[in-house]
């Protein structure tokens, strides 16, 4: 798997109630920690947002929770109903329909990736490659992986020089 940041990954991955929740349980290893702010992201500087890239860094290695939080953050920080947002939360969805799946919750799972899937599709519709992500193969996986886990970002090249 490849990485687009140097950032360590968390020391497990959370699983809701399997395991301790990071932030709000005092064995959860973010709890009593203040949240880092995001930088907001950017169009034309996705390549060096390395919350955005974490967040894919995280989901590549099947850590759906925390790439959901990080993708959240920056969501919030993005202008209401613009294409970033739209995108954003195409992928936050994608990763909580992996973590359902992951859970055994496939119900829960199918009806996120419907959502994730219309909302990547029409941030598509504009542009094949947005941040980085080729999204018909993205969609492509997504719409394979329903009835798999395993879904993998793959920014492009642009993000070699990182």
């Amino acid at each position: 798997m490849r990485r687009y940041t140097d950032k360590p990954f968390p020391p497990y991955k959370h699983l809701p109630g399997q395991t301790a929740h990071p932030e709000r349980d005092p064995g959860g290893y973010r709890f009593g920690k203040a949240a880092a702010s995001v930088r907001a992201l950017d169009e034309n500087g996705w390549h060096r947002n390395k919350d955005y890239l974490y967040g894919v860094d995280l989901f590549n290695a099947g850590y759906y929770w925390e790439a959901h939080a990080v993708w959240e953050e920056l969501w919030r920080a993005a202008p209401a109903s613009s294409r970033s947002s739209r995108f954003i939360q195409g992928l936050i969805q994608l990763a909580a329909s992996s973590l359902k799946r992951t859970a055994g919750r496939e119900a829960g799972a199918a009806k996120l990736l419907r959502s994730a899937l219309d909302k990547l599709e029409r941030v598509s519709a504009d542009s094949p490659r947005y941040m980085g992500i080729e999204l018909p193969e993205l969609l492509s996986k997504a719409i394979r992986s329903s009835k798999r886990i395993e879904i993998e970002l793959a920014p492009n090249a642009e993000t070699r020089d990182l």
